[in-house]
């Protein structure tokens, strides 16, 4: 019976293992997207660069923080615990400062709630105009049809 808990003990470890991996790759994904759209967004001079910047870096550190939370279950010492505590402690501050950041941003950018929302990436597609003219054409059709 020992044997079977250890067994089951060592596939869960390295199932979490698996997880805690995959989680943080979301989250470098999640980084490297923003830093590549600021870094797009600069040379084409579009507004809100750095808002964007800290959004994508906010949502980042947070599949980090994830990823280090989910770890705690596998930790085996004191140790290893502290250090990781620690670590949560830092992503947990650097994003609540991020977040803090970004509200002053909006703030002294005197945007509407809808001008946040209707801000873009460089790397993504206008899906607003992409509506629009979808309802200019069914506008269109539905007059030639009657």
């Amino acid at each position: 019976m020992e044997k079977v808990y250890e067994l089951l003990e060592q596939y869960f470890d390295i199932f979490i293992k698996y997880i805690v991996l995959l989680i943080e790759l979301i989250g470098t994904i999640v980084l490297i997207y923003a830093v590549l759209s600021a870094i797009i967004g600069l040379f084409k001079r579009q507004k809100h660069v750095r808002l964007k910047l800290a959004e994508g870096i906010a949502l980042a550190l947070e599949f980090k923080i994830g990823g280090e939370l989910l770890r705690t279950v596998i930790v085996r010492n004191w140790e290893e615990l502290l250090i990781l505590g620690a670590v949560i402690l830092l992503r947990a501050a650097l994003t609540f400062l991020i977040q803090w950041e970004i509200k002053i941003e909006r703030k002294s950018g005197v945007l509407t709630d809808e001008q946040i929302h209707d801000i873009k990436t460089p790397l993504s597609r206008d899906f607003k105009q992409v509506k629009s003219s979808r309802t200019k054409n069914k506008t269109t059709d539905e007059g030639n049809n009657t």
